[in-house]
Parts: C-alpha cells; structure tokens; sequence
C-alpha cells in the first residue's frame, strides 16, 4: 500500500500526448487550444466611431465655427465616407468607419441641430470618441495563446478572426465501466438483492462536461466475460474507469484479468479513505491507461475528482486548479490514511468555509448529493482546528 502522495505522482506521470484535432468554432467551448490564435488584421481594422454624433475636422473649431452644417450620414457598415469640408460635418453612427477628412467626433447629447445645421454646446477635444486603428491589438499578433482552456469571450475573439475550425487538444476515448452481478438497469425495478446502476451513469455525465463522450459497460461477476470484455475496450480506448472488482473479495477478479490481459499494475491500495482498494495500471502496447476504482459510490466519485481530472488536465498541459477552504469544526486525522472528507461550503465574512457533510460510510449514495466536494486531510498527531485552511477538491 502506498501513499496518497505517492499515488498522485504515479498516476500524473503516465500522461497521454493525443495529440490535435479540428472541431467548429461553436464546439469548442471547454476545450484546449492546440496552436495559438492571431490576428488576421489590426484590431479595429479601422478608425471607428464609438458615439452616435457628428464626424468633424477639428480645425473648423480652431477657426471659431461652432455651427456646421450636415452633408450627409456614415453608418456602420457603409465605406468610408469623405467630407467635403472641414468646415461641414457627417453625421456618424456607433461603429462606422471615421469619415476621410475628419478626425473628432462629438456625440448628439452635446448637440442641437436644426434644419440640416449642427450646433456644438460643449468642450470638445480633439479626437475623441474614436477608436483608432490597430489599437487594440495589431495584425499577427498572438491573441489567445496555445494551451488556453477556451471560455465564451474566447470564442468571440476567434470568431471576429476568421477561425471557423479551431486546432484544440484531442481529448481521449473513455468507457466507463461497472462491474458486479447485483447491478440491474436504471429503468428496471430491483429484486431485494439488487442495486441500479449509478456509478457508470454518473461517470459518464461527469466527462460529458468536460466534452467526452463516455461509452459504458457492464461485466457480471464472471472471469471470462470481464476477461472478454476488458480485451476489447483496453482496445477500442484510450481510458478505463471501471468501478468495483478490486477490493480483496472471491469475486473481485479485476486485478487478476489485468494482469492475464498484459496491463502493467503501477500500483494497487492506497492510504486513503474513501477509496483505499483503488488499482491503477498501463497497457504498454495498447496505451491504454486504466483507472480502476472501488465500487462504493463516494469511492468511485472522490476518485474520479483526486486522480482522474488531474490526470487528464495533465495530459492536456493545463494548469491543475488547487482550491482551499476554511474549517467551521475540528477533526482528529489519524495514521496511517489520508482523509477525503464531504463538506458543504459557503462564504462567511470572506472566507469560504467547509462544513462536513453526515454520511453514512463510502456506500451512502445519498450524500454525494449534499456535499459541494471534499476536504483533503493527511494524517498528523495534531487536530486540525476551527479556521485552519485546508486543500479542497470541488465537485460541483
């Protein structure tokens, strides 16, 4: 049995590089990039309007001229349009192009016009209101650097570039496996000693947000079917989740199928609670990297959120998000098991504080749903105390 420390450094260093591929702009909300994004033209490409008003050359102020009369209107969208002279104006919509010839622009609350005739009411300063060429960013520069994590306003930028397909990070083939002879189907009512399926399915809901399409499976509690089984989506994916199989039960054959099939064990049991019989290994030919949990739900969940995220945030050179939380309640954390411990959070006088949520042991199901993540405790001689700070995975 080895750490928790321990585990996280081994399972971290079997990242997977898979590469690129293309997906359309509106796909790409949550993905990586793969190359970075730069500006096919200066942005603005022109000098813009930023007020409805009037256009006008500054030197008809210069020379005294605080009514001017109005040629005509330059609207976003049109071409750029040309004053006739400096001593007349345009009038000029939010988002048009500046017109030739002129070089402020005033906005219609500092005006009255009349008749076709503008009359200037307040200070006026040479260039305003307009936002000038090139001075937000200028042609080939880099705007969204390669390895962001893509956001709406991400997508705003590459799409006022031209990037109708955008090189991202793949992401890897999943199947979410379960195993056990006592799971039935979600819409089948149960026999006395029987369970639905829950951990697949939550799984697979969890990697849809992260834009993985999951496929899932489940092997009964026989040797040559999970052996079958296993063989062919050690094939077919990148990644196993499994869930249960790998306590030290007569029918958990997991371990004993993996290492018939040719995966590497990298290690198995870990000192921790929830989630100690947790088994993690390699195909070397395959690639496959397998992540086989215990089946307890709060097992299979703490898991998933400990090892599998960082792993895969890992594998896409993204940074992983590490979070802290501030105590409400004492807790005595003995050797030799590093705790994951269920809490609601909320703020309090700015801080974000974690209160433990009740449960039942690793099997309450129920619990999951009031917790907002777990607080990560290792074992030390001393209590943590009320307002001590401490690590907190979110799951939420």
């Amino acid at each position: 049995m080895i750490t928790f420390k321990e585990a996280y450094k081994k399972v971290v260093s079997h990242r997977l590089d898979l590469g690129s591929e293309m997906v359309p702009l509106i796909n790409s909300h949550g993905r990586v990039l793969a190359s970075s994004i730069v500006a096919d033209r200066d942005f603005p490409p022109f000098n813009r309007a930023t007020k409805d008003g009037i256009a006008i050359n500054y030197s008809a102020l210069e020379s005294g001229s605080t009514r001017l009369k109005i040629e005509g209107v330059a609207s976003a969208g049109m071409y750029q349009q040309q004053l006739k002279s400096s001593t007349t104006c345009l009038e000029v919509m939010t988002g048009a192009v500046v017109p030739l010839g002129t070089d402020t622009v005033i906005m219609y609350e500092h005006l009255t016009i009349k008749d076709g005739w503008a009359n200037i009411e307040k200070e006026v300063t040479k260039g305003q209101n307009i936002h000038y060429k090139g001075s937000d960013e200028t042609q080939g520069a880099v705007l969204l650097q390669q390895g962001k994590r893509i956001g709406s306003a991400d997508i705003g930028v590459m799409a006022s570039v031209g990037a109708a397909m955008v090189s991202v990070k793949a992401l890897p083939t999943v199947c979410a496996i379960a195993t056990g002879n006592e799971l039935v189907a979600v819409e089948n009512i149960p026999e006395p000693h029987q369970i639905r399926k829950s951990n697949s399915i939550t799984l697979q809901v969890a990697l849809s947000k992260l834009g993985i399409a999951a496929t899932a499976l489940h092997l009964k509690d026989d040797k040559k079917a999970i052996e079958e089984g296993l063989q062919k989506a050690l094939q077919e994916n990148d990644v196993l989740l499994l869930s249960g199989g790998v306590s030290k039960g007569k029918f958990d054959f997991i371990p004993e199928v993996m290492d018939a099939l040719g995966v590497e064990k990298v290690f198995h049991r870990v000192a921790q609670r929830p989630g100690k019989p947790f088994w993690f290994g390699v195909h070397r030919t395959y690639k496959t990297v397998i992540f086989s949990f215990p089946g307890n739900p709060v097992s299979t969940f703490a898991n998933y959120h400990l090892y599998f995220l960082p792993w895969l945030h890992t594998s896409l050179e993204i940074p992983v998000e590490t979070k802290f939380v501030s105590l409400v309640s004492p807790l005595t954390i003995q050797a030799p098991l590093t705790r994951f411990i269920q809490v609601e959070t909320y703020w309090e006088n700015a801080r974000l504080c974690a209160k433990p949520v009740t449960e039942n042991g690793s099997g309450d199901l129920t619990s999951l749903a009031k917790a907002d993540g777990f607080i990560c405790l290792e074992p030390r001689e001393a209590s943590y105390e009320v307002g001590e700070v401490v690590k907190f995975v979110a799951t939420r």
